[in-house]
């Protein structure tokens, strides 16, 4: 099913009884590193796949004008790694133990800080207690007083309300951004094992969050989605909502990255990070 390198195929749902179980075993915590965040991107980064040998796989793709390859897994033999690097402009979504095993074959490799995982913890987004949490408590108490709500489980027969907010997100936003990924998310839910929350507000559809397990005791938050200027604090009470909800086995709520984006930075700061997931880029010198 899956080409043996140089031969490349394209991502496909039939894929994920082999690949899952790997990438379920990875504890880096990288967020792309789930079958589900490959195959939902893999027409926005054009992403296509190997097998180098036995269980390691490489994914490759191309972003604007550069091309790149991700090795989730372990890395290959020197000839190959060479290889690669000849043929692709840089290695993407490098893990921390990597960047220094590729260092040490004399390798540049940088930090991609507009690639930086966000972590939070559970618990404190779950309470916001103290003072850092003081402006966000306030705003999930005003939305609280100020309107009607209901939580519930995103199982399917609520999908087709996940998809009007998603819609509805579209139009207030005025960019596609990620739409294309969310969408076919929702609509494979169940097939990707993909979970969530959907939200009311008076009465009608207002918000969702969609993600995954990450690791043992993270979850990873893919997608965020609501009518956020329709609703004041409707961003905060959901964060909050939805970390309240999760088992006490995840520890941390991995946001994903900001991509450079400085509205996003400054609202995924805002939430009070307890560290990151870094990643790197490597190149040769």
């Amino acid at each position: 099913m899956i080409a043996d390198y140089p031969e490349s195929s394209e991502l496909a749902i039939e894929m994920r009884p082999q690949l899952h179980p790997l990438f379920s075993r990875l504890n880096e915590g990288i967020s792309e590193f789930t079958f589900a965040n490959i195959y939902l991107f893999r027409d926005a980064h054009n992403y296509r796949i190997s097998r180098l040998f036995r269980d390691n796989f490489l994914i490759t793709g191309s972003d604007r004008v550069e091309d790149f390859f991700i090795l989730p897994f372990d890395l290959p033999g020197k000839e190959i790694l060479h290889e690669l690097f000849e043929r692709f402009f840089s290695m993407k979504c490098v893990s921390e133990k990597k960047s220094a095993a590729l260092k040490g074959l004399g390798l540049k490799v940088i930090e991609d800080r507009d690639n930086f995982d966000y972590l939070y913890s559970r618990e404190e987004l779950s309470k916001l207690s103290g003072r850092k949490f003081h402006k966000r408590k306030n705003l999930v108490n005003a939305f609280i007083s100020r309107y009607a709500y209901e939580g519930r489980p995103l199982v399917p027969e609520y999908k087709a309300a996940a998809v009007d907010v998603l819609e509805r997100w579209l139009e207030e936003r005025g960019e596609e951004g990620d739409y294309i990924a969310a969408k076919e998310a929702l609509e494979r839910m169940e097939e990707l094992k993909l979970c969530g929350a959907i939200y009311y507000v008076e009465g009608k559809p207002a918000a969702y969050t969609l993600g995954e397990e990450l690791g043992e005791d993270a979850f990873a938050i893919h997608f965020e989605k609501g009518l956020f200027l329709s609703y004041k604090g409707l961003s905060e009470f959901i964060n909050q909502a939805f970390a309240s909800i999760l088992p006490q086995k995840y520890r941390h709520i991995n946001m994903e990255q900001d991509l450079g984006m400085e509205g996003l930075r400054k609202l995924k700061t805002s939430l009070r990070p307890v560290g990151f997931v870094k990643k790197y880029r490597a190149a040769p010198v």
